[in-house]
This record gives structure tokens, C-alpha cells and sequence, in this order.
């Protein structure tokens, strides 16, 4: 479990980027609900911390691509690929992410580092 921030300084709309390998991001959205995807659009290395939060999705600022808060899946071009989603807990106030155990998606050319 990856600790990530007090519940009450992340406001509804926002995210917050874990920076681990992949990086992580979890995003609140207006309802309040948690949810964290890895960090790297599918399609092209963008942050999707830096996109935005509306409904149950995050906009990729790239290049607009959507992908569902839920499961992951992009729900329109560009990207054709899900992002990796993660388990949310709140425990004490506490913000912490459980990483799945499933390999990450990277968008094309890209690479872990120190995997080669």
C-alpha cells in the first residue's frame, strides 16, 4: 500500500501524481469519489494528472483521449488502449493506493526504466 495524501487535501475535481514507476495519479471527482489510474496516456506520454476531470473520466490534455475513472478504458480516439487502474483506500483520513499487480500499458516507444 502506497500512502498519497490526507483525504481532506485533495479536493473534489483535482489529482494528485504518485511519482513511482509507473506513475500512479489519484483523482477525486466532484461526487468525492476515489479512483487511480497509471499516470501515462496509452497513446502518447502525457500526464493525465494534467487533464481533466469530468463525470466519471479523465481528459487527456495531449490530445483529448478519455479513459474511465472505473476501469480504465479509453472511450474515444486517439488512444485504442486501457490505462491500468488501481485499488483506493481511505484508512484514518488517510489516502493510499494498492498497485495492481498486472503490467502497465505505456504508450508506444516507451519503456520502464531499467527494463530494456
Amino acid at each position: 500500500m502506497i500512502p498519497v495524501c490526507p483525504l481532506d487535501d485533495l479536493p473534489p475535481g483535482e489529482s494528485h501524481r504518485l511519482d513511482v514507476t509507473p506513475p500512479i495519479t489519484v483523482f477525486r471527482t466532484d461526487d468525492g469519489e476515489l479512483f487511480a489510474l497509471d499516470d501515462t496516456c496509452t497513446h502518447q506520454d502525457a500526464s493525465l494528472a494534467d487533464g481533466w476531470i469530468e463525470g466519471g473520466a479523465v481528459e487527456c490534455p495531449l490530445h483529448a483521449s478519455r479513459f474511465d475513472l472505473r476501469t480504465g478504458r479509453p472511450d474515444c480516439l486517439p488512444a485504442k488502449i486501457p490505462v491500468r487502474t488501481h485499488e483506493v483506500l481511505v484508512v484514518d483520513g488517510l489516502i493510499h493506493v494498492v498497485p495492481s499487480t498486472g503490467a502497465p500499458n505505456l504508450p508506444p516507444g516507451a519503456q520502464l526504466p531499467g527494463v530494456h
